[in-house]
């Protein structure tokens, strides 16, 4: 197919992932999207990613869109985009969390490019339990809240972990804590780190003992209501502690967060619009019953903390329009308010309408979304018009 038999926009088909976390009715009640077996339905996947690859109309037949960008890479992605990438460079998502996923951890590029390499050597599965890399890329991701959105995010600053620690008095962890005061650096976190993940036996046991009894005395307070409802989901985890070491915020609707590489981060209970490289490369650290590779995990986290006025990502605002930029090319994330708008493709975009009926127009080409459904733009379409009955997200990036 040529650029000129290529579409100007393709309407998507978006698989839903139903991890056991996933809440039951968000998308149904934000978006009108059934949910007739009642199952948990926890992230709606707009991209090309293997493990879940949206399907494009293209001629009255569904096809992958990585058929399609395999076909024709140049129009649909951008020669830049082609050249610098080789494949589409973002997965877009909808996450709807009733329930909290891991603590977890994305490498770097230079870290997953070599961890990747590594277990490939090895002869290690891609499917076993014990793989940490599934590719060779980064994972660093936004959030952008679409309903009250509560996580963890980063090292809190050392004197407020202590605070907490010596506040609550747990004598199972009395040396652990004495060792931090006298170690306020990037070391002394690390370590401070290192020995809550491998906690055992009845000193483990003891200390979350001390733990749910204090946060159960102090439920008026976010960081100890977090952690009792935390110890009804992961009984007996150390990732019960997270909340004490991470700073935890709560997102309103229409804020939004960036989660570098080497940042232990949580999402806790919510639903936002996710955007992140093309990868699938996490480093768990807690909050869950999967393979924990504390070393390897230690090796690609960042014991520094993260200053309460860089958790949330303010957006540059052009107009009405709203863009949160990061220091990454693998993608950018606009939202556009209602109205008419003037856009232009430099690389490939997914469009997708979160409140109103959105329409697309170059030329004859016309496409209507529905709130909830989402459009893929080829780099080739060039000059559109979209016209927004609400808010509409906008989903590429920098060539």
């Amino acid at each position: 197919m040529s650029s000129r038999d290529l579409p100007s926009f393709l309407s998507m088909q978006n698989p839903i992932q139903g991890y056991d976390w996933g809440s039951h009715d968000a998308l149904t009640t934000l978006f009108g999207i059934p949910n007739p077996a009642g199952k948990p339905q926890a992230e709606l996947w707009m991209g090309a990613h293997p493990n879940g690859c949206s399907e494009v109309v293209l001629a009255g037949q569904a096809q992958k869109l990585s058929t399609l960008i395999e076909n024709t890479p140049a129009a649909v992605l951008g020669e830049a985009t082609q050249a610098r990438f080789g494949s589409l460079p973002f997965l877009f998502k909808v996450l709807c969390a009733e329930k909290a996923l891991s603590i977890q951890v994305h490498p770097s590029k230079a870290q997953a490019e070599a961890g990747f390499a590594k277990e490939e050597a090895a002869g290690i599965s891609s499917k076993a339990a014990n793989r940490n890399y599934k590719d060779p890329n980064h994972k660093p991701e936004l959030v952008f809240a679409l309903t009250p959105y509560q996580a963890m995010n980063g090292f809190r600053a050392i004197p407020a972990i202590l605070a907490l620690f010596e506040r609550i008095k747990l004598s199972a962890l009395a040396e652990l804590v004495a060792a931090l005061a006298a170690s306020q650096n990037e070391a002394g976190l690390q370590h401070f780190f290192h020995q809550l993940l491998v906690l055992e036996g009845a000193r483990k046991e003891e200390a979350l003992a001390g733990l749910l009894a204090y946060a159960g005395e102090h439920q008026d307070e976010e960081t100890f209501a977090l952690i009792t409802s935390l110890a009804a989901q992961y009984p007996g985890d150390v990732g019960l502690f997270s909340p004490l070491l991470l700073n935890v915020v709560t997102l309103q609707p229409g804020q939004a967060m960036y989660l570098d590489a080497c940042t232990p981060h949580a999402y806790v209970r919510g639903t936002g619009l996710e955007i992140m490289a093309n990868s699938d490369n996490v480093l768990r650290a807690g909050l869950t019953p999967k393979y924990i590779d504390v070393a390897e995990l230690l090796a690609c986290t960042r014991c520094l903390p993260k200053p309460d006025d860089q958790i949330l990502l303010a957006p540059r605002i052009e107009g009405a329009v709203q863009h949160f930029e990061v220091p990454v090319p693998d993608f950018t994330f606009s939202v556009y308010p209602a109205g008419e708008h003037q856009l232009t493709t430099t690389s490939a975009e997914i469009l997708f309408a979160i409140d109103e009926a959105v329409i697309l127009k170059r030329d004859d080409d016309t496409l209507r979304l529905e709130k909830g459904q989402s459009a893929f733009i080829p780099a080739a379409t060039g000059r559109y018009q979209l016209l927004a009955e609400g808010r509409v997200a906008r989903a590429g990036n920098r060539c």
